[in-house]
C-alpha cells in the first residue's frame, strides 16, 4: 500500500517511460551541422545567379538571333544586290521581325566582296526610310527622307573600299554620300508609311522604282 507523498506511486506507464530521456529517436530534427550550413547556401546562390545569366543572355540574344535568321530566310530565295518588295506584313508576323504593317517594306540584300553598291530610293507621300544591317542583325545606319530630301540616294561600301576611294575636292558631303558597312554582307531594309489601305498599291509602285545595284567606286 502505497502512503502519501511516496514517490513510487506515480511511476510513469510503459508508454511514457522513454520521455524520461527525451523525445524518442523518430521525433528529432537532424539539423544540418554548422559546417553545412554554408554550403547549402553557397550552392543555392550560385544556381541562382547561373539562372539569372542565362535569362538575361537569352532575352539580349533573341533580336540578334531573330534578325540572323531571317538574312539566311531571304538569301535562300532572293537575289544579292537587288531591291525586292516584301509580301504585306500581319499582325502574325513577316518576312522580317517586327515590321510594322502600316508600312510598305522592300529590301536589298547586299554583298560587297567584289564592289560597292549604289541605293537610290524615291521619297514617298508619307514617310521613307532606309536603314543598314549587318547580317547578324546590328544596324549601323539610317536615313529618312525628312533630312534627305526628294530622293534618298547614297554609296554603300566596306570600310576598305572608303579609304581607297581617291581625294577629290569635288566631292564632298553634300554631293555624295558615303556608307561604310563593318560586313561585307548585310541588309538594306526600305520602309515607306501608307496612310491607308488605298494608297499602299501607290507606295509599292513607287518603290518598285528604288534600286540597289552594283557600281564602281
Amino acid at each position: 500500500m502505497s502512503l502519501p507523498g511516496d514517490r513510487s506511486a506515480f511511476r510513469p506507464s510503459a508508454p511514457f517511460a522513454s520521455l524520461r530521456g527525451g523525445l524518442p529517436n523518430v521525433w528529432r530534427w537532424r539539423l544540418p551541422t554548422q559546417a553545412a550550413r554554408p554550403s547549402v547556401l553557397l550552392v543555392l546562390a550560385i544556381v541562382l545567379v547561373l539562372a539569372a545569366l542565362v535569362h538575361l543572355v537569352s532575352i539580349l540574344a533573341m533580336p540578334m538571333l531573330a534578325d540572323r535568321t531571317a538574312f539566311r530566310r531571304l538569301a535562300a530565295d532572293r537575289p544579292m544586290n537587288e531591291l525586292v518588295l516584301l509580301p504585306d506584313a500581319t499582325a502574325a508576323g513577316g518576312a522580317l521581325p517586327m515590321l510594322d504593317p502600316a508600312f510598305v517594306n522592300a529590301v536589298c540584300l547586299y554583298d560587297l566582296a567584289k564592289q560597292p553598291l549604289k541605293v537610290r530610293v524615291p521619297a514617298t507621300a508619307d514617310y521613307t526610310s532606309v536603314s543598314f544591317y549587318t547580317a547578324r542583325g546590328v544596324g549601323f545606319y539610317a536615313l529618312s527622307d525628312k533630312a534627305a530630301g526628294r530622293v534618298i540616294e547614297l554609296d554603300l561600301m566596306t570600310q576598305a573600299q572608303k579609304a581607297a576611294l581617291p581625294e577629290d575636292e569635288e566631292i564632298t558631303a553634300a554631293d555624295r554620300l558615303v556608307v561604310a558597312s563593318p560586313s561585307v554582307t548585310g541588309i538594306v531594309l526600305v520602309r515607306a508609311f501608307s496612310r491607308d489601305r488605298d494608297m499602299r498599291d501607290v507606295v509599292r509602285r513607287q518603290l518598285e522604282t528604288a534600286t540597289c545595284t552594283p557600281s564602281p567606286t
